[in-house]
């Protein structure tokens, strides 16, 4: 991934103005994470190509950390994008109500495919979204929550070893 120097001065990138200058793009706080997931978990699901410039685009208009939103996308793969499609897939028949099943036939062309592919986009689509949106909102509440007890647990620890130092008498 370019570092923030290139992306800001990058000629076609110009267009994004001030926002590529926004230090939540590239540093790690606790609300630009937290954001990051969400963003990154969103567009994962989306059986869209292009899911990494979408990420990008809603980090820098959400001003969530730019890497870990883009990184994020990666969950979906050659490897996890079929299991993960035909669960978006089957959540989207059973949430639209719909009963209709893949084509079996063994005579597939063009048409069968161009017919099967309008059938199941609609489901798809709301299953991917359902699941985003789900996923997104868990790893937001997650990161916010163990970001918060990480920085607890260290104010606890720094606490407890300065009550067990020795006190200096002098």
């Amino acid at each position: 991934m370019p570092d923030e120097h290139k992306l800001r001065n990058h000629r076609h990138l110009g267009w994004l103005g001030r926002h590529l200058h926004d230090p939540n793009l590239w540093h790690l706080t606790r609300k630009s994470v937290a954001r990051a997931f969400l963003v990154g978990l969103f567009c994962a699901f989306l059986p869209i190509p292009g899911q990494m410039l979408v990420a990008a685009l809603i980090a820098v208009l959400v001003s969530s950390n730019l890497p870990i939103s883009v990184g994020l996308v990666f969950i979906t793969n050659p490897l996890t994008m079929p299991p993960i499609f035909y669960l978006s897939y089957r959540l989207g028949v059973w949430v639209l109500g719909i009963e209709r099943g893949i084509a079996s036939e063994h005579s597939w062309n063009l048409q069968t495919l161009q017919t099967e592919l309008t059938s199941i986009w609609w489901p798809l689509l709301v299953g991917s979204i359902i699941c985003g949106v789900l996923s997104g909102l868990i790893g937001y509440f997650l990161i916010n929550r163990f970001w918060i007890w990480h920085v607890n647990k260290s104010w606890r620890r720094r606490i407890l070893s300065r009550s067990r130092r020795p006190k200096d008498n002098t």
